[in-house]
C-alpha cells in the first residue's frame, strides 16, 4: 500500500470546497444579468463583474490548502467513464512528483493546431479538385411541407430542467464554475429568450478549446496523427444548445425526417439496437445459405469537413424557416478554436466548415446531414446501418452469383460520389470488409472495389465495439473481451484493493461496475446461446469481480457470491437483456427495425392462448444450420418471451417488467440450475 495514502500524505492542491463558498454573496456581487441583447451575453457580464473586488472577496474565503482525497463525489462523477476512473485511482495511489502539463511546450501546442487545420484544408482541397470526375446524379433529401419558423421561448421551469440535464463540465473560457451559474437560473431566462427570438447565437460562445484525444488507446501517443480534436465549449453555450436540440429533436420525430437506419444520438436508438438488428440479419442470411459481405466504411474527419451551405440546405429541406434557420446559421458561422495543452494555449484559428465534436447540437446536425445516404445505398438493394460517422452496408447473395460484384461495386461508387459531393472523404485503406458465409463458401473469387482499391476480405472486423467473425461464433469477441477486462480492469483491481478500507461499499460497487460489469453487459444480447465453454470465460470474470466486492477468497464458488450481491449469472444477464429489448420493441420503445422482427401470436380460431400475450415462433422447418438461426434475435426473442409467466409478459410498465423479470430469473438461476463455477 502506498505510504502517502496510509499516512495521509500526498501533494498539496488548492481547491474550492463548495461548503465554504458563498453563492448568494457571489451572485449579489454580480448584480443583475444583462439580457437586452443576445450578442451581449451573460458570459461577458459575468467576466467583467467576476473580476470586481466584491466577487474576489466572495471567492477568497473559499480558497484553502486541502489534501487530495478519494471521495464519493469523484467516484460518482467517473462512474460512466472508465478511463477517468482509471486516472483517478492511479493519481490517488501514485501521486505525480511535479512536471507534467506545465512542462508542455508551446511548440507542441502549435503542432497540433497546424495538424488539425491542415488536415481539414487538404481534405476539402482534394474533394474540390475531384468533383468534375464524379459520375451521375446524387439523390438528395426531399423537401418537408411542415415548417418550423421559430423556436419556442423558454419558461423559468424549463430553464431549471435544462440546467439539471446539462452536465456541469468546465471550460477554460468559463468565467466561473457552472454550479454557480445554475444558481442564477432566473437571470438566464431573458437572455435565452433574446437569443432564440433574435435568431442569433452569441459570438463570444463560438470559441472552443480543443483537447487532442487519442483515437484508440492502443495507438502511439507520440504520433500526432493518432489524435482527434474534441472541443471543450463554454457552459452557457451548451445550455443554449440543449434548448435548441430538444426542440429540433421533437420536430424531427414529428416529421419522421431521419432515416430509420440511423441509430446514433436518437432516443431509443443505440449501438445495441443497431448491432442486434445487424447480427440478426447476418445470422438469417447465413442460415439461408447466402454469402454476405459486410463493408465498414471509414470517413476521414467526418465532423470537421461538413459543408455549412449543404447543411443549411438540409435544414431548409427538413422544413426550417425564419428565425429557427437563422439561429442555426448563426451557430455554424464565424466559429474558432484553439488547442490547449496543460497551461499552454495556441492562437485561435477560424473554422469555415464542420461542426464541433463535443457539442450537444453537433451529433443531431450530423444525422440530418447524412440522411440521404441511406436512400442512396438502398437504391441498389443493399442494406445499411448508420451510427454517426460509422457507416455499415451489407449485401447478401447466392454463393455463385455473377451479378453481385457489379451491384456492390456500383453501390460503393455511388456512395463515394455522394460523399465527395457532400465534402466527406472515404478512406479505402481503412475500410474493412467481412465475408459472412459457410466455411465451404469462403472463396468467392472476387473483392469489392472502392475508389480503385480492391478491399481485402478479413476474417474478423470490429463493428461498433463488437468483434464479428466470418461464422458469427463471437468466440473472438469473447476472448478479446476476457483479455481486456482481465488484463486491464483487473490490473486496476490491485489498486482498488488498497482503497477498500477507505471506501464505502456503495462506492466500491460503483468502481466494480464501471471497470467490469459495464463491459460485460455491453451488447450482451448477442451472447444468448453461446456454448458453455465460451460463456464460462466471461462467467469467471464476473466471479472475480464479485470476489473483489465481497472480499471472498479465490476458492469461493460463484453461487454464494452472486446470491449475496443479488447478481444474475452472466448467461442469465444476457437473457434478461434480450427480454427487456423484446418488451420495449413490443411497446414502441425501440426502433421499428427491431419491432418489425417480432409479431404477436394470433391463432386462426379462438384458443386459450389468445390472451396470453405470446409471440409467433418461426417455423422450425426453415432452419438449416443448427445453432446459427436459433441465436438470431428474431428466433431467440419469441422463445424466451413465451417462456415467461403471463403476469410478467403483461406488466404495465417497463420498470415493473424489469423488476419482475429479474426476480423470476434469479429464482430460476439458483433453484437447481447449473452454474458455471
Amino acid at each position: 500500500m502506498s505510504s502517502n495514502l496510509r499516512r495521509g500524505g500526498g501533494p498539496i492542491k488548492m481547491v474550492r470546497p463548495r461548503r465554504l463558498m458563498d453563492p448568494e454573496g457571489f451572485l449579489t456581487s454580480l448584480g443583475v444579468l444583462s439580457a437586452t441583447e443576445a450578442d451581449d451575453p451573460v458570459v461577458s457580464d459575468v467576466s467583467d463583474r467576476a473580476r470586481s473586488k466584491a466577487a474576489i472577496r466572495a471567492y477568497s474565503a473559499a480558497l484553502r490548502a486541502a489534501r487530495k482525497v478519494f471521495t464519493t463525489a469523484r467516484i460518482t462523477s467517473a462512474t460512466n467513464r472508465s478511463s477517468e476512473l482509471f486516472r483517478v485511482v492511479e493519481e490517488l495511489l501514485h501521486p505525480s512528483q511535479g512536471g507534467g502539463a506545465s512542462d508542455i511546450s508551446a511548440t507542441r501546442c502549435s503542432e497540433f493546431t497546424h495538424h488539425f487545420a491542415d488536415k481539414v484544408a487538404q481534405i476539402r482541397s482534394d474533394l474540390d479538385a475531384g468533383l468534375d470526375a464524379l459520375p451521375g446524379e446524387v439523390a438528395e433529401a426531399s423537401v418537408c411541407s411542415i415548417l418550423l419558423d421559430s423556436f419556442q421561448l423558454v419558461q423559468p421551469d424549463d430553464v431549471d430542467k435544462i440546467l439539471g440535464a446539462v452536465r456541469a463540465t468546465t471550460c477554460a473560457l468559463d468565467p466561473c464554475l457552472p454550479w454557480l451559474l445554475k444558481q442564477a437560473s432566473g437571470g438566464l431566462v431573458d437572455w435565452l429568450i433574446a437569443s432564440l427570438g433574435q435568431g442569433k447565437f452569441p459570438s463570444s460562445l463560438k470559441q472552443a478549446v480543443v483537447r487532442p484525444i487519442l483515437k484508440k488507446a492502443s495507438l502511439g501517443p507520440t504520433n500526432i496523427c493518432n489524435y482527434r480534436p474534441i472541443s471543450n465549449l463554454p457552459f452557457l453555450g451548451k445550455v443554449l444548445e440543449r434548448v435548441v436540440a430538444s426542440q429540433l429533436q421533437g420536430f424531427s420525430e414529428d416529421t419522421d425526417f431521419l432515416d430509420q437506419s440511423q441509430s446514433g444520438f436518437r432516443p431509443g436508438f443505440s449501438t445495441k439496437t443497431a448491432l442486434v438488428a445487424l447480427v440478426d440479419d447476418l445470422r438469417r442470411e447465413l442460415d439461408r445459405g447466402s454469402v454476405t459481405l459486410l463493408v465498414l466504411l471509414d470517413i476521414s474527419a467526418a465532423f470537421d469537413t461538413i459543408d455549412h451551405g449543404i447543411l443549411l440546405g438540409r435544414l431548409s429541406g427538413m422544413g426550417l424557416r425564419g428565425t429557427a434557420l437563422q439561429w442555426l446559421q448563426s451557430f455554424l458561422e464565424v466559429r474558432s478554436q484553439m488547442v490547449k495543452l496543460g497551461d499552454t494555449c495556441s492562437d485561435p484559428w477560424p473554422l469555415t466548415c464542420g461542426v464541433p465534436q463535443g457539442s450537444i447540437l453537433s451529433p443531431m446536425l450530423f444525422n440530418i446531414y447524412m440522411k440521404p445516404l441511406g436512400e442512396v445505398i438502398r437504391s441498389f438493394g443493399v442494406r445499411c446501418h448508420l451510427y454517426a460517422d460509422d457507416t455499415q452496408l451489407y449485401y447478401s447473395f447466392p454463393p455463385k452469383s455473377k451479378e453481385a460484384p457489379r451491384i456492390l461495386d456500383q453501390c460503393l461508387a455511388a456512395v463515394l460520389a455522394w460523399m465527395s459531393v457532400n465534402k466527406l472523404r472515404l478512406n479505402p485503406d481503412k475500410t474493412e470488409v467481412l465475408q459472412v458465409s459457410r466455411t465451404s463458401d469462403r472463396g468467392i473469387g472476387w473483392q469489392p472495389v472502392l475508389d480503385g482499391v480492391a478491399l481485402p476480405l478479413k476474417a474478423q472486423v470490429r463493428s461498433l465495439g463488437v468483434l464479428l467473425d466470418s461464422g458469427l461464433t463471437l468466440e473472438a469477441q469473447v476472448s478479446t473481451l476476457e483479455a481486456q477486462v482481465a488484463g486491464r480492469a483487473f490490473a486496476q483491481f490491485k489498486l482498488v484493493r488498497q482503497l477498500r478500507p477507505y471506501l464505502e461499499k456503495s462506492d466500491l460497487t460503483m468502481v466494480v461496475h464501471a471497470l467490469v460489469t459495464s463491459r460485460l453487459d455491453y451488447c450482451n444480447a448477442l451472447y444468448v446461446g453461446l456454448p458453455l465453454k465460451t460463456a464460462r470465460k466471461l462467467q469467471l470474470v464476473q466471479r472475480s469481480a464479485a470476489r473483489l466486492l465481497t472480499g471472498a477468497n479465490y476458492r469461493t464458488r460463484s453461487t454464494p457470491l452472486f446470491k449475496e450481491l443479488h447478481w444474475l449469472p452472466f448467461i442469465f444477464r444476457a437473457q434478461f437483456k434480450v427480454q427487456v429489448v423484446t418488451y420495449k420493441a413490443l411497446n414502441g420503445l425501440e426502433p421499428t427495425y427491431l419491432g418489425d422482427r417480432i409479431s404477436p401470436y394470433e391463432p386462426a380460431r379462438s384458443l386459450h392462448s389468445s390472451g396470453e400475450a405470446l409471440l409467433s415462433l418461426p417455423p422450425p422447418s426453415q432452419s438449416r444450420l443448427v445453432g446459427t438461426r436459433e441465436r438470431a434475435f428474431s428466433v431467440m426473442a419469441p422463445r424466451l418471451w413465451n417462456s415467461l409467466p403471463r403476469e410478467i409478459r403483461q406488466a404495465p410498465t417497463l420498470l415493473s417488467f424489469r423488476r419482475s423479470l429479474k426476480t423470476w430469473l434469479f429464482q430460476k438461476a439458483f433453484d437447481g440450475q447449473l452454474l458455471l463455477d
